[in-house]
C-alpha cells in the first residue's frame, strides 16, 4: 500500500519566519576583469634578468608572464635570458635590440651592497646604458633593476624583496604592454602621414 507523505500543515508566522531566515543574501556582482586592448601585430619580448639573488628577481618575471599573458602577449612570445649580474644586462640588451626580433625587452636584476663596485653606481650605470640603447635601437626598454638603500641577508628581507619583485613584475608588464600600444598606434600614424 503507498502511502503518501503529507507535509504538515504550518502556520502563516512560521512559514513567513522559515522564508526570512532561510532567504540568502545575494552575493554583489564582482567587477568585471579589465578589457585590455588587444594588438594589431604580434608582439615578442626579451626579459633579461640577472642571477644574482635569483630566487628574489624570479619572482619579477613570473608576475611578469602572468601579467602580460592578461595582456595578449602569451608567455610563448617572452624570451627569457638570464645573465650573472645586473652589470651584464646593458650588453644582452643591446644585441637582442640589434636583432629586430623583439619589441620590448625588460630588464630585472637586484643590485645590492658588496664587491667591488659601489651599488649606486651600478644601478645608475645599468640604467643609463638601458636608455641609450632604447634611444639607438628605438626598441623599448623597461627596467625593473632596483638597488635597495638596506639590503640584508635575512629571511624578512628576502621576504620582502620577494613581494616587491612580484609587485614590480607586474607594473613593468602594465608598462610594457601600454607602450607597445602607444608605439604601435604612433607608427600607424606615422605610416599614414597623420604625425
Amino acid at each position: 500500500m503507498n502511502q503518501m507523505l503529507q507535509e504538515p500543515e504550518v502556520s502563516q508566522e512560521v512559514s513567513q519566519a522559515i522564508t526570512q531566515t532561510s532567504h540568502v543574501p545575494e552575493t554583489p556582482d564582482l567587477p568585471p576583469a579589465p578589457a585590455h586592448p588587444r594588438f594589431t601585430k604580434p608582439q615578442r619580448v626579451a626579459f633579461v634578468q640577472s642571477s644574482w639573488h635569483r630566487e628574489v628577481v624570479e619572482e619579477c618575471r613570473i608576475a611578469f608572464l602572468a601579467e602580460i599573458e592578461a595582456r595578449h602577449i602569451a608567455p610563448a612570445q617572452v624570451d627569457v635570458f638570464e645573465v650573472p649580474g645586473s652589470f651584464e644586462i646593458p650588453l644582452h640588451a643591446q644585441l637582442l635590440a640589434k636583432t629586430r626580433r623583439y619589441t620590448a625587452i625588460v630588464a630585472a636584476g637586484l643590485v645590492v651592497d658588496g664587491g667591488i663596485y659601489r651599488h649606486e653606481f651600478v644601478a645608475d650605470t645599468v640604467i643609463k646604458a638601458l636608455m641609450d640603447v632604447q634611444l639607438k635601437t628605438e626598441v623599448p626598454i623597461f627596467s625593473a633593476v632596483l638597488t635597495p638603500q638596506q639590503f640584508h641577508e635575512s629571511a624578512a628581507h628576502f621576504d620582502f624583496f620577494r613581494k616587491h619583485f612580484a609587485t614590480k613584475g607586474i607594473e613593468v608588464a602594465e608598462a610594457c604592454a601600454n607602450t607597445l600600444h602607444s608605439l604601435e598606434r604612433l607608427r600607424g600614424q606615422v605610416a599614414a602621414g597623420i604625425v
